[in-house]
C-alpha cells in the first residue's frame, strides 16, 4: 500500500506519497521516478516521503510552502521525530539514492553527499498535518508497472525530440543551401562582373 497526499498550498498542487511500511519503502526506493525528491528524518527511523516535481523542475524550484508540507509529513510519521523539537530532515533527488545488497530493508545511502540537503523542523504543525490528511488516499500500487510505463513514456518523448531535431537540422540545411544559391546568383548578376560589347571585348573589327 502507498499513501498519497496532495499539497494545495500553491496554485499548482503537488503530489506527495509514502510507503505504508518498510517493504513499500523498499519498492519506492527501487521504482521511484527521476523527478521525485526523497525526504527522511536524519539519523532516525521515519517514513520515506516523496515529492513528485514537474519534469522541468529541480530541488531548487520547490516552493517553501510545499517544502514545509513534506518535512512536516516526515516528522509526523517518525515515532521518535514526532515527539522531538528541532528535528533534522534530509532530502535529495531520487536518483541520488544508493541501495546495495548488504543494506537492511528500507536503508539507503547516497551517491553524492553534496546533493543532500538538510532542513531543521522546529516543531510539529498540526494544521499542516490535518490539512494533508484530508487529502490522504490509500492505494494498492504496482510500482514496477508504473515505472515501466514511465520509462516507455520517456522513450517515446526522446523519439519525438529526435525527430524534431532531425526536422530542424534539415530545415536549417535547406535554408543554408538557399542562401548559398542566392549569394551565387547575386555574384553572377553583379554589374562589376558582367561584360558587354561596349567594354571593348568585341573581337570583330569593321573597316
Amino acid at each position: 500500500m502507498v499513501f498519497y497526499f496532495m499539497s494545495k498550498v500553491v496554485s499548482t498542487p503537488f503530489a506527495i506519497y509514502m510507503g505504508k511500511d518498510k517493504h513499500e519503502n523498499e519498492d519506492l526506493i527501487k521504482y521511484g521516478f527521476p523527478e521525485d525528491i526523497w525526504f527522511h528524518v536524519d539519523k532516525l527511523s521515519s517514513a520515506h516521503v516523496y515529492l513528485r516535481l514537474p519534469k522541468d523542475q529541480t530541488m531548487d524550484d520547490i516552493p517553501p510552502e510545499v517544502l514545509t508540507d513534506c518535512t512536516q509529513l516526515v516528522k509526523a510519521n517518525s515515532i521518535q521525530g514526532n515527539k522531538m523539537n528541532n528535528v533534522a530532515i534530509v532530502y535529495t533527488p531520487w536518483a541520488n539514492l544508493k541501495k546495495t545488497g548488504d543494506m537492511a530493508v528500507g536503508q539507503v545511502s547516497f551517491y553524492n553527499q553534496k546533493e543532500v540537503r538538510t532542513i531543521i523542523v522546529e516543531k510539529r504543525q498540526n494544521d499542516v498535518i490535518n490539512r494533508l490528511n484530508k487529502t490522504k488516499q490509500e492505494r494498492t500500487a504496482d510500482l514496477a508497472s508504473e515505472k515501466e510505463a514511465r520509462n516507455l513514456e520517456e522513450i517515446a518523448e526522446r523519439k519525438v525530440q529526435a525527430q524534431e531535431e532531425r526536422r530542424r537540422m534539415k530545415e536549417e540545411e535547406k535554408k543554408s543551401k538557399e542562401m548559398e544559391a542566392l549569394r551565387n546568383y547575386s555574384s553572377l548578376m553583379d554589374p562589376g562582373c558582367m561584360s558587354s560589347n561596349q567594354d571593348g571585348n568585341d573581337s570583330d573589327e569593321f573597316m
